[in-house]
């Protein structure tokens, strides 16, 4: 009996955790440059960040903006992606693990690296 308890608390476990929820981070790191090699600041979800260097965005399932702080540079659209260990978790996990992962957000990504544009 405690074999098969324990058997079934594994089995849900499996079916109903996410892959990119399991091997993902909350937060989606992306290299971000300018276009004049200059030193500069941005804005994305509420958080000034200077670049070029790493910039942290939160994992949401919507597009987001990287607003330049200086006149001379312009906004940057990041439009979301899914993230690669989304599919993987679809083929494996099925329906259960694939509704965490969009749950939780953590099935998206942005883009590696952004430029942001300075005159």
């Amino acid at each position: 009996m405690k074999a098969k308890l324990i058997g079934l608390a594994l089995a849900t476990a499996a079916l109903t955790s996410g892959c990119a929820t399991i091997l993902t981070e909350d937060n989606y790191k992306m290299n971000v440059t300018t276009s004049n090699g200059q030193q500069t600041t941005v804005a994305v979800d509420g958080q000034n960040q200077t670049v070029p260097g790493v910039v942290t965005v939160k994992k949401e399932n919507k597009d987001k903006v990287l607003v330049a702080q200086d006149a001379n540079c312009s906004d940057v659209a990041l439009n979301k992606e899914i993230e690669g260990a989304f599919f993987i978790n679809l083929l494996s996990g099925g329906v259960f693990g694939s509704s965490t992962d969009y749950g939780t957000d953590k099935m998206w990504r942005y883009q590696e690296s952004v430029t942001v544009p300075c005159s």
